[in-house]
């Protein structure tokens, strides 16, 4: 059973091995090895994690007392991160979220959402109404990354 809850301070650390997890294993049909490495160099949270969730709308799923991914929205209306643990993808988690953000984003009043989605993810918010703008390239550490700017109406 999934529960979908807000982010407190205490995930931080369960939130970013979802993370770590999902771009090194979840993602290794679509990524590289080097291009994994430069998304997510090291296993640790990196200085500011714990803001980069605290200080915008971050929900977080739970199953069996963990957390198996989360999502957050910023005011402006960007889905800055939507993460799930590799061993929970395909099970309703990512769906959880969304629902839960998407009713806030309509509560909010918010007209527009967007998001810069990978490979992995854009199928997923394809599947949700969902329009790529266009696709672009990023530099993680010295490696090129692609991914696809992506808009959804509300």
């Amino acid at each position: 059973m999934i529960s979908v809850r807000r982010y407190e301070a205490r995930d931080a650390e369960q939130c970013f091995d979802v993370f770590y997890r999902a771009v090194h294993e979840g993602a290794k049909a679509r990524y590289s090895p080097r291009q994994r490495q430069a998304w997510a160099p090291t296993d640790q949270p990196p200085e500011g994690w714990q803001a980069r969730l605290g200080d915008v709308l971050t929900w977080v799923a739970e199953a069996d007392g963990r957390v198996v991914g989360f999502m957050n929205l910023e005011p402006d209306g960007h889905l800055d991160m939507a993460f799930v643990a590799p061993d929970w993808m395909g099970r309703g988690v990512a769906d959880a979220l969304w629902t839960t953000l998407l009713t806030e984003a309509q509560r909010l009043g918010l007209t527009r959402l967007t998001t810069e989605a990978s490979h992995l993810a854009r199928p997923f918010f394809l599947r949700h109404g969902w329009r790529v703008e266009a696709p672009e390239e990023v530099e993680r550490h010295g490696v090129r990354l692609q991914r696809f700017r992506m808009f959804r109406p509300l």
